[in-house]
């Protein structure tokens, strides 16, 4: 078997391999050797087929397998021996034209074809204990907790029927059909829905509507939907209600003891306190972690000028334009209303692609070095997550997992890539400083410039809080 290199650009390769013919024969009649002794044929005893008749009837086949197996194992042995690794699949073209296909099945010709790819780059791994991070923390006051406490109490506090008229912090039950411009809106309708009055859950405007209303009484409430709306094709509209009020009940006092806990599924108050310091500092830690991974990020950004392969560059530009492009749909804006123009936000996406391709190489590369990698257990704890997500078809899903290894593969990645991070964390020069919780989930504008793409949003005539926007990973 002949090897020569076609092509060396950059990153790009083109390997030409040609197989004589007389090998590939010498392999056939190898095949069919074996072969003899285990066919049946018509007027033959077993292992006295001649080899003519056992080439004339199986040769062809036989070859065809052969070219299989030297397209899908030979550019694996090849690379391995230039020491090389694939961006993406190698790209295999071989001759196209049915004679000279059958010369080679025939063994009359040698068999051609050649391989592209694009390298990824070498590079040497830099010492990660030289980045420097500061390490956000947020102290945790004691009336921080006691306020989500209250929270807590209020959301399990009961409710009373009362008679009379509905005043703020009673919870009315209420049956309404939101319309816009005369028509029913998809999320604008609900039967036996609670709202607590002053909990600000609806629409700016909605809420205070209801004060002064009794059980049976019907009213027809007009509100305008904030030009800011969730949902684009409300924003700025104005919507007309029908409600019809079915009960209205007062609060009961709020009480934070160990019997609240024990509803709750806690021992004791004095737990439940603990319980939600946890979770409070849990919260903040998520913002800790990811402005941390921005840093580091951010750093190996700035170590690491390398060429990325352009097949990879392509697949990440694609499935972040594909989302963009849904959002926009789905949201019913254009690039204008983003105060951008198309050419511009494909130039910045694919300035954001060519850093994630980056930056994805170089983790690889630090967590090789470090002989980082996804563990069975915590491969098989995230096909459970993902099984979780899809009750009544646990079934299916888990053969999914089990028959289509790329959809595996795509839940090792973001595993490895955190577990690489944990690894730089420990290695890098943290500095802790305390901050206010404001300073912490503040967005910065590096953060905002990186991050411009729409948020999908969901239509709803409630009013949902917007969450905090996290610090980008990427």
């Amino acid at each position: 078997m002949q090897v020569t290199e076609t092509l060396s650009e950059g990153l790009k390769r083109e390997i030409k391999i040609v197989v004589p013919a007389k090998d590939m024969e010498s392999r056939m009649n190898e095949r069919l050797i074996d072969a003899k002794d285990k066919v049946r044929l018509n007027g033959f005893r077993p292992g006295k087929v001649p080899m003519t008749h056992m080439r004339k009837i199986y040769g062809k086949s036989i070859m065809a397998e052969l070219v299989n197996e030297m397209i899908n194992e030979k550019p694996t042995e090849i690379l391995s021996e230039r020491g090389e690794k694939s961006a993406t699949r190698p790209q295999i073209t071989m001759t196209e034209d049915e004679s000279e296909a059958n010369e080679i099945l025939d063994a009359k010709a040698d068999f051609e074809f050649s391989m592209s790819y694009e390298v990824i780059p070498k590079f040497e791994v830099k010492d990660v204990s030289k980045i420097k991070i500061e390490r956000q923390v947020v102290a945790i006051s004691d009336d921080e907790v006691e306020e989500q406490v209250n929270r807590v109490a209020d959301s399990a506090r009961t409710y009373e029927t009362k008679k009379g008229k509905a005043a703020d912090g009673d919870r009315v039950t209420m049956d309404y059909l939101g319309k816009v411009d005369g028509e029913p809106f998809e999320g604008g309708a609900d039967n036996d829905s609670n709202l607590v009055i002053g909990s600000g859950s609806f629409i700016p405007g909605f809420e205070e509507q209801l004060v002064g209303l009794k059980a049976g009484d019907e009213k027809t409430i007009t509100v305008k939907f904030p030009e800011d709306y969730q949902a684009a094709h409300l924003a700025g509209k104005e919507a007309i209600f029908e409600v019809t009020v079915k009960e209205v009940a007062k609060p009961g006092d709020l009480v934070i003891d160990d019997e609240l806990a024990k509803t709750l599924g806690l021992e004791s108050a004095e737990r439940l306190r603990e319980v939600v310091r946890e979770q409070i500092e849990g919260q903040y830690g998520q913002y800790t972690r990811q402005k941390i991974k921005r840093q580091i990020l951010d750093a190996l950004d700035e170590q690491y000028k390398i060429d990325t392969p352009e097949g990879l560059l392509e697949v990440e530009f694609n499935n972040i334009w594909g989302q963009i492009s849904a959002d926009l749909e789905q949201n019913g804006k254009t690039f204008e209303d983003e105060d951008t123009t198309e050419e511009a936000a494909r130039e910045d996406y694919r300035k954001l692609a060519e850093r994630r391709v980056r930056l994805g190489l170089v983790l690889s590369q630090i967590g090789e070095k470090a002989e980082i990698s996804a563990t069975d257990e915590e491969m098989q704890r995230a096909v459970y997550d993902q099984v979780r997500q899809y009750p009544g078809q646990e079934k299916e899903i888990m053969e999914y997992f089990q028959q289509t290894p790329d959809a595996v593969a795509q839940l090792r990645a973001p595993i490895f890539e955190e577990k690489v991070i944990d690894h730089i964390i420990g290695e890098a020069d943290v500095t802790d400083k305390t901050v206010s919780k404001e300073e912490l989930m503040a967005d910065d504008e590096e953060e905002a410039k990186v991050e411009k793409k729409p948020a999908k949003k969901k239509a709803t005539p409630k009013k949902k809080a917007a969450p905090k926007k996290k610090a980008d990973a990427e």
